[in-house]
């Protein structure tokens, strides 16, 4: 469900580009991030750092593209916060903090080293989508962007998701076991 929520302004985006342009596309993309979070502050709802982060960049590269009638602001905005949250990672990480740890471990256990891991693949994978958008952006029309900001993204990002359970799936650590523990593989023969 959060990751429905999460791409809701991409998806209003999208619509809104192809029934009215980009600058209205772009000013209902920043309507529908502000009313998220505002919905959630109000329904008691924690808004994650990142989020916060994320309504920022959309206010300032929304408010950039509407107010100079420049859509090369616009397009900009996930190449920013895609390197942002890979930058975030990466230098928590090099002062010994691993943010997806403090993030996901009341839903998950693993061992250290898998977290590390995940960070990394996390820092690779934002890294990535920001060298994607800005190629995608630069070289390409703005209705091919348009359409990779939908349906690339969020294909790319729902690939990586899935291909990540399954390689978690195999280092979950049994919650009666303590998180340094490693799991214990099945018993192989017959059952």
């Amino acid at each position: 469900m959060k990751l429905l929520l999460d791409f809701l302004p991409i998806v209003v985006f999208f619509v809104c580009f192809k029934f009215a342009g980009i600058y209205v596309a772009t000013a209902a993309a920043i309507a529908v991030t502000i009313s998220q979070l505002a919905w959630m502050a109000l329904t008691g709802r924690k808004i994650e750092p990142m989020q916060w982060v994320g309504l920022a960049i959309i206010v300032v590269f929304g408010g950039a593209t509407l107010w100079l009638q420049d859509e090369s602001f616009i397009k900009w905005k996930p190449t920013v916060l895609y390197a942002l949250f890979a930058a975030i990672l990466a230098i928590a990480r090099l002062r010994g903090r691993n943010l997806l740890t403090s993030l996901l471990k009341a839903q998950m256990q693993l061992p250290a080293p898998i977290w590390d891991q995940l960070n990394l693949l996390w820092i690779v994978f934002f890294a990535a989508m920001a060298v994607a958008n800005y190629v995608v952006a630069n070289l390409f029309s703005t209705e091919i962007w348009v359409n990779f900001k939908l349906f690339g993204t969020m294909g790319l990002t729902v690939l990586f998701v899935i291909a990540q359970a399954i390689y978690l799936n195999r280092h979950l650590v049994p919650p009666d076991l303590p998180a340094s523990a490693e799991p214990v593989e099945p018993a192989k023969g017959n059952p």
